[in-house]
């Protein structure tokens, strides 16, 4: 099934009119000129055209829409005649599991939720019922029967994640329900290590370190002498977390290549060094400045989430075009943008827990001594930014690099964030907006 078209963006209350999608990308391309610029014209990707010259502010709207146009569909994906092969999960002879066709699917009904008031997203159709519920089905069975996940008075919670409508919604182009899986467990496994260890059902910040090295080693594996690695695998198997990760890898290693395996333990080493900065901080009692908490945000993020996008799309982004500093910049902006999407919609849940939670609002409150409305008001503006540097650098890219590859991935991190918003906002069991309008 071809791609939708990706609906138009939402602007901001402070937004003079609202911006068609194809404004919104010539806009896109004209400040990643201006950041070339501003970096002494350094290329973005080494041994590839430069990036084309978006037309000037003052160009007939004709010729912005065309600009526009392009980049467009260089982040949507190649399609046409000659670019099946491009899908290696629908070629002859492709590795891909083969589903029975599924039925038909009843349109879905518009989600819940309301959207955090200024903040800029872009709405996403409601995600394929059929797999939702497929999905759904799937990971309540292995988090119940393959390794024994959580007790029967978490079902609830487990229910209330709606985790089949997220994967669906951030990954639309996954070629089967087993691509889809791919992304649930990892999901499932790396919140199951959240909770347990950092927050809700037990976790603490005394001792974090120690539990996050040894679930680690389920994502990569300790290579020991023959008289401890026993010990070792046996304790693969000793909590929840660990043989959450340990399974879930385990079908990950199945259908991703060892670059791609490597990739993702590389950017779960990262998020597991962010959650000891938070976790050193809630010990000594220290609110960081903004700055550093965006830091530990840049760790402590989403990112694995989008680093993993082509696994889950049945191709493969090559190792080199995804470690350049250009892809590497836009997946992290990607990540930050995410994360602080989590901190707007968890705002008024965290603030119900006990303890206290650092979230961006929180902590500009503080650290800038402004009113909770304002600090809240700010972090979307923070949010904002890194989502219009997200997009510039994304279409930069995709103009400078003209690899199908790069376009799917660059395409797929943009699906991912748009997906990851819609679950936030239509996941009224978790979340709720602050009376603040």
């Amino acid at each position: 099934m071809p791609a939708p078209e990706p609906s138009p963006p939402q602007s901001s209350p402070s937004a003079a009119a609202s911006h068609s999608g194809a404004y919104v990308l010539a806009e896109a391309a004209a400040r990643a000129r201006d950041i070339r610029a501003a970096t002494g014209g350094r290329p973005l990707v080494a041994r590839v055209p430069p990036l084309p010259t978006p037309p000037p502010a003052d160009a007939p709207a004709a010729e912005a829409r065309a600009a526009g146009g392009a980049l467009d569909r260089i982040l949507r994906g190649p399609s046409g005649l000659g670019t099946v092969s491009l899908r290696p999960a629908r070629c002859e002879g492709a590795s891909a599991p083969v589903e029975a066709p599924e039925a038909p699917a009843a349109p879905a009904a518009p989600a819940e939720g309301s959207p955090v008031p200024g903040l800029y997203h872009h709405p996403v159709p409601e995600p394929d019922p059929v797999r939702v519920a497929e999905v759904g089905r799937r990971i309540k069975s292995w988090a119940l029967d393959e390794v024994e996940l959580y007790p029967e008075d978490w079902e609830d919670q487990f229910d209330g994640f709606s985790v089949g409508r997220y994967m669906v919604a951030c990954h639309p182009d996954a070629p089967t329900v087993d691509h889809l899986m791919l992304a649930t467990r990892l999901m499932v496994a790396e919140n199951a290590v959240d909770d347990c260890y950092c927050e809700d059902h037990g976790g603490s910040p005394i001792g974090l370190g120690g539990r996050l090295l040894l679930a680690h080693t389920a994502l990569d594996p300790l290579h020991t002498t023959k008289e401890y690695q026993p010990r070792w695998a046996e304790s693969l198997h000793s909590d929840a977390p660990r043989r959450a990760y340990r399974s879930a890898m385990e079908y990950f290693h199945g259908a991703a290549s060892p670059s791609q395996a490597d990739r993702f333990r590389h950017d779960m080493a990262r998020l597991h060094l962010g959650y000891l900065a938070e976790a050193a901080w809630a010990q000594t009692d220290h609110v960081p400045e903004v700055w550093e908490y965006l830091a530990m945000r840049q760790f402590n993020n989403f990112r694995p989430c989008p680093t993993i996008t082509d696994t889950v799309g049945g191709y493969e982004l090559p190792a080199d075009l995804h470690a350049g500093p250009a892809m590497q910049r836009v997946i992290a902006l990607a990540g930050n943008a995410t994360t602080i999407v989590n901190d707007l919609y968890s705002y008024t849940k965290e603030l119900d827990s006990p303890g206290r939670h650092l979230n961006l609002p929180v902590v500009i409150a503080e650290r800038e001594g402004i009113a909770d409305r304002d600090a809240y008001m700010k972090a979307i503006d923070v949010h904002n930014e890194l989502m219009h540097d997200f997009e510039a650098e994304a279409a930069a890219l995709a103009a400078a690099c003209p690899v199908p590859s790069v376009w799917r991935f660059l395409r797929g991190v943009a699906v991912w964030v748009d997906g990851n918003h819609y679950w936030h906002r239509t996941n009224t069991y978790r979340y709720s907006l602050p009376d603040f309008w």
